[in-house]
């Protein structure tokens, strides 16, 4: 085999591992862009130091361990991302105002097609759906750095103990024991959100909620919307640390402040293992539609109980594939622009 052969097949050996890579540092860092470039730098100590890979152990633990190694030095600095929730009481639309958080506040979004790979078995397809929704990603960024790479790799990944204490260069008894801190940091710290329950896919009910939500929001229909929130319902705008309560704050919300987002339409996107909208305002100036955010969407029961607008478009809808621009005869884009 030639050298250019065997750096082509290494190339394609690492690449594999990609998106379930990046799931694992988007877990571990709960942001889309540092995740990807965790991913990276992985791979390119994987590819400078193969030679002194012996096969001890397979490559994709191998390539966890440099990942893992990749993260922890990253989250040295101590940082934890995080929701609107998770840093102040909720504002009465009284008191409402909007008051940006620098971007390394913030838990960020990200396209499930990034960081799920393709599933093959069902029950593991709903595990890794249910790791990325933003509720347990919250409450992951909650965990100290080897306690949250614990957790992932056993309950998501459903390593061994065994494995995990070799990866992180540990006793087994040290892992069990940080899985069970960790385990236990969750339990007190419930976070909103983390009782939703979408299906995978989506039931018909949940089909026909999400129809009635995009008719009532691209109407502006408040009454509409009203009948969809759940009377406990969030409803976050990062960068601003503002989070609204209750359909009546949220409503009112978007008929003052938020009135700009009247006739906007709204494109499907798969965001975090929910369902997810782009949306794009009525250009005023120019005509046609211009980006304005990537909303998450967590139900309970038969309504919505989260709404949560991620409003950095020059960053977001990119990475999601999408469009920075809709001309008014455009009512959608290309089915499948998920940021591959």
């Amino acid at each position: 085999m030639t050298n250019g052969t065997a750096t082509t097949d290494l190339d394609a050996r690492l690449e594999a591992h990609r998106v379930e890579l990046t799931g694992y540092c988007y877990r571990m860092l709960g942001s889309s862009f540092e995740a990807e470039d965790a991913v990276q730098d992985t791979m390119v100590r994987a590819w400078r130091s193969y030679d002194k890979f012996e096969g001890r152990s397979s490559l994709r633990s191998w390539l966890y361990r440099i990942a893992t190694n990749v993260c922890l030095d990253m989250l040295s600095a101590g940082n934890k991302r995080a929701r609107p929730m998770d840093l102040t009481e909720s504002t009465p639309l009284a008191r409402a105002a909007l008051s940006p958080r620098p971007d390394h506040t913030w838990l960020e979004p990200m396209p499930d097609a990034r960081v799920l790979p393709t599933p093959t078995d069902p029950a593991e397809a709903a595990v890794a759906k249910e790791s990325v929704r933003l509720a347990f990603m919250a409450a992951l960024q909650q965990l100290p750095a080897k306690q949250r790479a614990v957790l992932i790799l056993r309950e998501v990944l459903a390593w061994k103990a065994s494995e995990v204490a070799e990866l992180l260069d540990t006793s087994v008894a040290s892992v069990n024991s940080a899985l069970q801190r960790a385990r236990a940091t969750l339990a007190e710290r419930q976070q909103p959100g983390a009782d939703a329950a979408v299906s995978d896919p989506l039931d018909e009910e949940q089909q026909k909620l999400l129809e009635r939500y995009v008719a009532a929001f691209e109407g502006y229909d408040m009454s509409a919307l009203t009948a969809l929130l759940h009377e406990d319902a969030i409803m976050t705008m990062p960068p601003f640390d503002l989070w609204l309560t209750g359909p009546e704050d949220i409503t009112g919300f978007m008929t003052t402040l938020g009135a700009a987002c009247a006739s906007s339409r709204l494109i499907p996107v798969e965001v975090n293992g929910l369902p997810g909208f782009a949306q794009y305002k009525p250009d005023p100036e120019a005509g046609g539609f211009v980006p304005w955010a990537v909303q998450a969407l967590e139900i309970s029961g038969d309504r919505i109980s989260g709404f949560h607008c991620f409003l950095d478009t020059q960053r977001w809808f990119p990475l999601f594939g999408l469009p920075l621009r809709l001309e008014a005869e455009s009512d959608q884009v290309e089915q499948g622009a998920q940021g591959r």
